[in-house]
């Protein structure tokens, strides 16, 4: 495009040519004017805005601070939601701990509700002079997962803690480890001794317990009754299988109260003590073999 531009008086005259160049420098020019009046337009508009009530803009401006509030207190709420679930189990597995607590206790022959209460670790210290740390979501909920799986491993090794006190207690229920007659004390110990009949001496291969006659005989341990009828030296007596070749014998008995077959439980009441057989006076004589080999009934009854 060429322009002439001609003078007053006529007399001189000038032309110019316009190339693509000049329109593109002509539509840059035209895009910044605009857009330098658009954000004067819009500084005006705010400084306006926060220097008057006018009902209208206040809406728009309350709009954007809704919205932005609302979105930040979404964002929130999610982590709180996911911080509950993980507060939500944590309770779970202390309520697990308590109740492996409680079992533990009874395993040991302790009552739950004597067991001394815990009490809160002393902490404190001189405050420091560094500035404090503030905790974010992401640090609170990592610490919070790590005590998660600290409680988790602890609950594990209390079922493991408890299985194997359950294996010992029932182990232990089918040790001969409880006095046959309640109260009772040995008058004759195991090994050798003057014999009463013959003032020889003569291995004993049991201990013998003192007691009147009638008083109830006591099954040791429990375990499944192999031999209740009367037998030559021993009078009526009662055999019990404890399992693994653990046999006890009670003996001299007044009457049976059990019969053969039977499974009896620890502190069962199997006869009644007498003076049948080879003895002299009413008493009981308890007898514990394994393998067939007498034993000691003191090692066993001494763990009681």
């Amino acid at each position: 495009m060429q322009l002439i531009m001609v003078s007053d008086d006529h007399r001189h005259s000038r032309s110019v040519v316009l190339s693509w160049k000049h329109w593109l420098a002509v539509a840059f020019a035209a895009l910044m004017v605009f857009v330098g009046l658009t954000m004067a337009l819009n500084y005006v508009s705010l400084r306006y805005a926060a220097a008057t009530n006018h009902p209208v803009i206040r809406a728009i401006l309350l709009a954007d601070q809704r919205a932005e509030a609302a979105r930040s207190q979404q964002y929130v709420q999610d982590h709180l939601s996911a911080l509950a679930i993980k507060v939500g189990e944590l309770q779970a597995n202390m309520t697990r701990l308590d109740g492996l607590g409680d079992k533990l206790a009874k395993v040991a022959g302790l009552n739950p509700k004597e067991l001394p209460t815990a009490q809160p670790a002393g902490r404190g210290g001189a405050l420091s002079l560094l500035p404090e740390k503030r905790w974010t979501i992401a640090e609170f909920r990592e610490q919070l997962n790590a005590l998660g799986q600290g409680v988790e491993l602890k609950g594990d090794q209390l079922s493991v803690l408890e299985a194997m006190l359950v294996e010992d207690s029932a182990q232990r229920k089918f040790l001969p480890t409880l006095v046959p007659v309640d109260g009772a004390g040995m008058s004759s110990n195991f090994g050798y001794r003057i014999d009463p009949f013959t003032g020889r001496q003569a291995m004993h291969d049991g201990a013998d317990f003192s007691a009147p006659s009638g008083t109830p005989i006591l099954a040791s341990a429990s375990g499944k009754v192999v031999k209740s009828e009367m037998e030559a030296g021993y009078g009526n007596v009662v055999d019990v299988d404890h399992g693994n070749g653990l046999v006890t014998r009670y003996a001299h008995a007044s009457k049976l109260m059990v019969k053969l077959g039977d499974l009896v439980v620890r502190g069962q009441t199997l006869a009644e003590v007498g003076s049948t057989g080879r003895s002299t006076a009413p008493h009981l004589h308890f007898e514990v073999r394994m393998n067939g080999v007498p034993q000691n009934p003191a090692k066993f009854l001494k763990d009681e």
